[in-house]
């Protein structure tokens, strides 16, 4: 197993919490100190390409995770997908529902010009909550021919039960609360 002592330690130090944010009653991890943070970025983004080195694909959830999964690409010199909210790119698409802890949304990746039919694909977020965001990514780039070799997150919080609802896809979390 890859150590990934350097990335928890930039985590833990660096991340902000914010109560009742988006809404009451959630608890939202604000990476962005680790993202500002030349060295944290840099030993979160190799802890994270660890995750799978053989990988073709990149699939970065929206928003946070394009920062992370950019950086994981081009350290594997591999392809980069950009998993987008709902109605920020053009026809047609693939689109994939999901709830998620604070409401509903709409995943999309183009339709059929991205070229994921047979290729290994790591999905890379930054947090995992509910693991509904994580696991219509997965569904989503799947529909699209790919194999999901794993699922990568700088933060799990394990309480909101997400590894548990991805159980079928191999899971790296660098720091657990």
């Amino acid at each position: 197993m890859t150590d990934h002592s350097a990335a928890r330690d930039a985590v833990t130090r660096l991340t902000r919490w914010a109560d009742d944010f988006p809404q009451p009653g959630v608890r939202f991890a604000d990476l962005t100190p680790v993202f500002s943070d030349a060295d944290g970025f840099r030993v979160v983004v190799d802890a994270l390409a660890a995750c799978a080195p053989a990988t073709e694909v990149i699939a970065a959830v929206d928003a946070r995770g394009f920062l992370l999964g950019g950086g994981v690409a081009r350290e594997l010199g591999s392809g980069v997908v950009a998993v987008r909210k709902s109605g920020k790119l053009p026809p047609p698409v693939l689109s994939q529902s999901y709830t998620l802890e604070y409401g509903t949304a709409t995943l999309e990746i183009p339709a059929g010009s991205i070229g994921l039919d047979g290729r290994s694909v790591l999905v890379v977020d930054d947090v995992l909550a509910t693991g509904g965001t994580l696991d219509a990514t997965a569904r989503l780039v799947e529909s699209a021919g790919a194999r999901v070799i794993g699922i990568a997150v700088v933060l799990e919080i394990a309480a909101l039960g997400g590894r548990e609802r991805l159980g079928k896809y191999p899971l790296t979390s660098l720091v657990t609360v």
